[in-house]
Parts: C-alpha cells; structure tokens; sequence
C-alpha cells in the first residue's frame, strides 16, 4: 500500500504540472515554456533564463509560481516520510486516490477547448480590470503583432542619420514610432522628434520589425 501510495502521490504532481501548465497557457505564454517553468518552480531549480522574466514580471503566473514553490517542498517532505514508512500501514491510499482523480477532472476540464477560451478571457479580464500597465511585461503591453518590436539603435560616427530629426528619417504613414534618445546619462523623451540626431545617441523604436530593419539597417 506504501508503493501505491507514493505511485498515486506522483500522479498527483505530474497532474498539478499539467493544471499549471494549462492555466499558464491561458495567460499566453507558450506551452513548452509554459512546462518546463513549471516543473522548474516545483522543484524548487529556479533556472534563471530570460524565460522566467514572464513569470516574475506577470502578476497573475506570479501568483501561480508562489503556490507551486510552496506545493514543491510540501510534496518533497511527503514523499520522502512515504519512503521512510513503506512498512507501515498508516497510508491514507483511498483518500489519496480520491484527490487523484479530482485532480484529472480539473486538467480534463481546463482542456476542453470551451473552457480554455473562457479562462483566456477571464485572466485578461482580471488584469485589465485588476492591474496597472506597469505591472505588466513589455510583451503583453506593446507586442500586440507578430511583427511588433522594441529594438535599440546606436547611431555610429559615420552614421547619415547624424544631424537629422526623425521624422526626416521615418515618415507619417511608417509604422514606426521613436519612445526616446538615450544620449549618454539623459534620455530625451518629450522633444525627441525635435531633437537633431548625434552620433553616439541611441534611439529606442517600437514598431514593425521589418520596417525597423528597412530604414536603420546602415546605422
């Protein structure tokens, strides 16, 4: 029964994995990231990959990456009391199987494709309503298109944009927009576009990637 026990109780993890993973999908984060951020906080690894910048910088999968951390060492200590106690007769395995299977309902319900629009909408609705832009990643705020981009351009000595303003670089109807100059320790931000552009300045550009590549691709 101690076997069954410990077998039944690793069901259950792979399981929460999988809950998890489903609901981190919901918030739109890809699901092989999704996974492997997943098993990475439940095991308490903490991969410190770019990837995990969309946990820490969302609230929402903040708050999931919380209760898997605490669930990991939860399941860490039981497992390793299941081990020490293989031969007594103490294991609550009905109990347990019961959990089980509740927990395989909830991953098959998330699953259905119905329920998976309506937990997208719901956790886009919850931050819209809940949370500040701020709060939110870069990625989810500005990337709205494939092709959406926030790209920094470093102007060389021998650049030709030196001397011009942007809008002589970028016209009205480019999708195309600078947010700010850093130059040196300042950032010109509310008179950027009349602000003549000088080698060693670098522009911060949100828009179309390829445009982007288009018209400071000799930078």
């Amino acid at each position: 029964m101690g076997i069954l026990f410990i077998f039944i109780y690793l069901f259950i993890v792979f399981t929460v994995i999988e809950i998890n993973s489903s609901i981190f999908v919901a918030t739109g984060l890809d699901r092989k990231v999704a996974r492997f951020q997943v098993i990475s906080m439940l095991t308490g690894t903490g991969f410190t990959t770019g990837e995990s910048e969309l946990i820490i910088d969302h609230p929402v999968r903040r708050r999931l990456g919380a209760f898997l951390i605490l669930f990991g060492a939860f399941s860490l200590a039981v497992i390793i009391s299941a081990i020490t106690q293989l031969l007594s007769d103490t294991f609550y395995t009905m109990e347990i199987a019961y959990t089980a299977g509740a927990l395989l309902v909830i991953l098959f319900t998330l699953r259905l494709p119905g329920v998976k629009n309506r937990l997208s909408e719901k956790l886009k609705s919850e931050m819209e309503e809940t949370y500040e832009l701020a709060d939110l990643p870069i990625r989810d705020v500005l990337l709205m298109e494939d092709d959406d981009e926030v790209r920094e351009i470093s102007i060389s000595e021998e650049s030709r944009f030196a001397g011009k303003m942007f809008d002589e670089i970028v016209g009205i109807e480019d999708d195309l927009i600078l947010l700010f100059i850093k130059r040196g320790d300042i950032n010109i931000r509310n008179k950027a576009y009349q602000t003549e552009i000088e080698p060693g300045d670098r522009l911060v550009l949100y828009g179309s990637n390829p445009l982007i590549d288009d018209k400071f691709k000799d930078a």
